[in-house]
């Protein structure tokens, strides 16, 4: 039995979102990590005091932030509030890690990048968001690499699971009822599964590695929104059901990265990850 001070003490914020649901999921099957779960209702990370008294007598070794503004369009209409979330929250984290001395790791995104490139990002790349929200994770990127030394900030795309609202689980609902899909094919990216993402990201923790910084993080290969959801009917084998019609305009209040593929090289080699093609990750999640 692991004694008092071997456990790693580890806050995940944003529990309710997808991604926390898929770390609770298999928090059981990492022996010696005692992770505690906040909504953003039992700790709200834009109120700097909150966050501070939360810290006082937890003496957390990890944070995992997984809280965050993710409405991309409504972003648009309300800046401030994803600004407050995304940045201003996320530098209360890092301010707080920092005097507790514990180390944060950071879910971030592809949409960083303006999407004009044609080849996988790597992490040395340029960002250039092209919406809000975009820039206001970027800008909790910076307030971290400014404050911590103690930090990975994870950069991942297309996020889907059995968890919270994602285009999987909107594709498989509208199956059911519509006869007729029109599906958008001018945006080219990489679906990935929370559920890999969440192991990933326990695993950095249990290895106690130490490698701090910028990772890139999806699924292998990419992939059109059209050739996503293509693939969830197949596999779900629903495809003969449904008419499923491409677009390559599709109107939205937010500019979105026509190209967010991201370059894994880095992650693969600092952690000696073995990261599994999206198509694959996908039959997983429709086996659960």
């Amino acid at each position: 039995m692991k004694k008092e001070s071997e456990i790693t003490r580890i806050l995940v914020t944003g529990s309710k979102g997808q991604l926390g649901q898929c770390i609770e999921k298999i928090k059981n099957s990492y022996f010696g990590l005692d992770l505690c779960f906040v909504s953003s209702k039992e700790l709200d990370i834009t109120k700097k005091e909150e966050v501070l008294r939360f810290f006082k007598d937890k003496s957390f070794n990890f944070v995992i932030n997984c809280a965050a503004y993710t409405n991309v369009e409504q972003a648009e209409k309300e800046p401030k509030k994803a600004f407050l979330v995304n940045s201003d929250g996320v530098q209360n984290l890092a301010q707080t890690c920092k005097e507790q001395d514990a180390t944060l790791i950071h879910i971030s995104t592809d949409y960083v990048f303006d999407g004009a490139k044609e080849t996988p990002y790597t992490e040395e790349d340029i960002t250039n968001p092209i919406n809000e929200y975009g820039k206001s994770k970027l800008a909790g990127e910076q307030q971290i690499q400014q404050i911590l030394e103690k930090y990975f900030i994870i950069r991942t795309s297309w996020l889907y699971s059995e968890f919270g609202h994602n285009f999987f689980k909107t594709i498989l609902k509208k199956s059911k009822t519509e006869k007729e899909l029109t599906i958008i094919t001018s945006e080219t990216g990489t679906p990935t599964n929370a559920n890999d993402l969440a192991n990933f990201i326990l695993d950095l923790i249990a290895n106690h590695n130490q490698e701090y910084g910028l990772f890139h993080y999806s699924n292998l290969g990419d992939a059109t929104w059209y050739d996503f959801a293509k693939e969830i009917l197949r596999l779900s084998g629903k495809l003969e059901n449904v008419i499923l019609k491409k677009t390559d305009n599709y109107p939205t209040f937010a500019q979105r990265p026509i190209y967010s593929v991201l370059n894994k090289e880095k992650c693969i080699t600092s952690f000696n990850l073995n990261i599994i093609n999206w198509k694959e990750s996908l039959k997983r999640v429709l086996k659960q």
